[in-house]
């Protein structure tokens, strides 16, 4: 396949991704938003990088966000939410981190493909993508390889958050802009 093949056929996946995702349970994730202290995000891999990107744009609006396992992230305490994602809901370092906040009386929602994995159960809400888990070499819901279509439908999805948010807040961009980063 030529790449701009390619590029279509990720696009494609994607239109089933859209087609397929039930949109009235992701936007459950926006009251938690709204009513949390303070938000944690948890993900490993390229899924890590996605969920961060989630964080740099959730500051934006004034959120107080921190990422787990930096230095400089707190105790997560009880009216806080912690932000999951994992594919297959079973990474053990992402589930322990949701077992943690859920002992803490912390909120945990959770992006994945199942709803049936340790993570899901350690989870307030589960939001569905349907999108292949990294193993499935089958090719029978991707063609991309090892779980990458999860991984940019979760940036993707984050960023429909984001922008839902942003449309109910009215907030000009040029406000919003105010808390980018300015030491890079």
């Amino acid at each position: 396949m030529s790449l701009k093949e390619n590029f279509q056929q990720i696009l494609n996946e994607h239109q089933s991704i859209l087609k397929n995702t039930d949109f009235e349970q992701v936007a459950k994730i926006i009251p938690y938003l709204k009513n949390a202290n303070s938000i944690f995000v948890v993900a490993a891999g390229r899924s890590g990088l996605a969920i961060r990107s989630a964080a740099m744009r959730l500051m934006h609006f004034g959120y107080r966000v921190y990422v787990v396992g930096e230095t400089t992230t707190p105790a997560i305490r009880a009216g806080d939410l912690l932000i999951t994602a994992s594919g297959s809901g079973a990474t053990s370092s992402i589930v322990n981190a949701a077992e943690k906040a859920i002992a803490a009386k912390a909120s945990v929602v959770t992006f994945s493909t199942t709803n049936d994995s340790p993570l899901a159960k350690n989870s307030n809400l589960v939001m569905i993508i349907p999108a292949a888990q990294k193993q499935d070499h089958g090719k029978s819901i991707s063609n991309q390889y090892s779980g990458s279509l999860f991984e940019q439908a979760l940036l993707l999805m984050t960023d429909a958050i984001f922008q839902t948010l942003w449309n109910e807040q009215e907030t000009p961009a040029e406000e919003l802009w105010k808390k980018h980063a300015n030491l890079e």
